[in-house]
């Protein structure tokens, strides 16, 4: 099985689409793609997914939106992003702040620069054209073209608090250092994925309702909270 191209994203978002998680290679590919993506260098700290938690409420784009005081709340303008394989399988994209970027490398106008300390990639809106090259260079799919304007969306961790992390209903996201953590969480959500398709194959058939009953209300539990605080923190921009 040929990949759409090598580009982290795009390998994702190919798998997601075509079902090819019901196969063998569906496995072998995501986890391939767990260790290629994460060989380059980054030793620097940012926000890693456990994707055996996320299950791809987009939560996390929605707080970074407000957050960030985008004009529309649209997930599009997030600058992370949930990337949804399977029912077991989502997973959240976001900058990890590679030492030597090839975003910054790609970019032909030179309008990304890379902070020493943190390795936050800065944009330059002035010089953006929004010619999108820096997207394929990523291999995290952690940049995107915004959709209204000629400029880039990526992590700038929130001054070292990510909110995404703070507002996770099941805590699936961490702010981390370095690749091996983030592997390690990557190959044991890997190991377990068929296992989950099996029992959500079983729940689908009616067996075990039970059990997708009382995940359902702790879920929408934890939810409920993430939003009672996402609106004390930002509800007064919706008052009238």
């Amino acid at each position: 099985m040929k990949y759409l191209s090598k580009n982290a994203y795009s390998r994702l978002i190919f798998f997601g689409r075509k079902g090819n998680y019901k196969n063998q290679n569906f496995n072998m590919s995501i986890k391939s793609l767990g260790i290629n993506a994460m060989s380059k260098s980054v030793s620097r700290k940012f926000v890693a997914v456990d994707p055996s938690k996320c299950t791809g409420c987009s939560l996390c784009e929605y707080v970074c939106v407000l957050e960030k005081n985008e004009a529309v709340l649209n997930p599009l303008r997030s600058r992370i992003r949930v990337v949804r394989l399977t029912p077991a399988f989502n997973v959240a994209m976001a900058c990890r702040f590679c030492d030597d970027a090839p975003c910054v490398k790609a970019c032909p106008r030179e309008a990304l620069t890379q902070s020493e300390e943190r390795g936050v990639i800065m944009v330059n809106e002035a010089k953006c054209d929004g010619c999108g090259w820096c997207v394929p260079a990523c291999p995290y799919g952690g940049i995107a073209v915004h959709p209204d304007k000629n400029s880039v969306l990526v992590c700038d961790l929130c001054d070292g608090e990510p909110k995404c992390v703070e507002f996770c209903p099941e805590e699936a996201l961490e702010l981390v250092t370095g690749n091996e953590e983030a592997n390690k969480k990557w190959m044991a959500a890997i190991e377990r994925l068929s296992a989950e398709i099996e029992r959500l194959s079983r729940l689908a058939k009616g067996q075990e309702l039970d059990v997708l009953l009382a995940e359902a209300e702790k879920r929408a539990k934890r939810l409920s909270e993430k939003l009672e605080a996402m609106n004390k923190k930002w509800g007064h921009r919706f008052k009238t």
